[in-house]
């Protein structure tokens, strides 16, 4: 069960990043876009206010799992832990953390502008 569920996270959360992070390019997408991005900041600051800033549920559910299966990883974030899987490159975290930082920044304020134009729009055609 470990293994899968080792699996399952690996899958489930990549899936979820990258949603955050190109969600908001496809129009009927966007508000589950948003959704997905309010919940990865409620995680990440409103948990982060008692487990530490950038707190991910996913990830420490994963890291318990790896932990089960005799795992040591050594990423603070699973960011850098994808790419020390995908790459082999053991970037510096702070790098690594400010960039995740950045794209997430420019994914938030891409959706929440979309989705604000896509609903001026749709109450614009609704008074046409």
């Amino acid at each position: 069960m470990l293994h899968f569920l080792d699996y399952f996270f690996f899958v489930f959360h990549t899936s979820w990043t990258l949603f955050n992070t190109f969600g908001w390019m496809f129009a009927k997408l966007r508000k589950w876009n948003l959704a997905t991005l309010l919940l990865t900041t409620l995680s990440w600051f409103g948990l982060g206010i008692w487990y530490g800033w950038g707190y991910c549920l996913c990830t420490d559910w994963h890291w318990d799992v790896r932990r089960q299966l005799g795992y040591h990883d050594t990423s603070n974030s699973y960011i850098h832990f994808l790419i020390l899987e995908i790459t082999g490159a053991d970037l510096p975290h702070d790098l690594v953390n400010y960039g995740t930082l950045a794209v997430f920044i420019v994914s938030v304020v891409m959706s929440v502008w979309l989705n604000y134009r896509d609903w001026q729009r749709a109450k614009q055609v609704k008074y046409d």
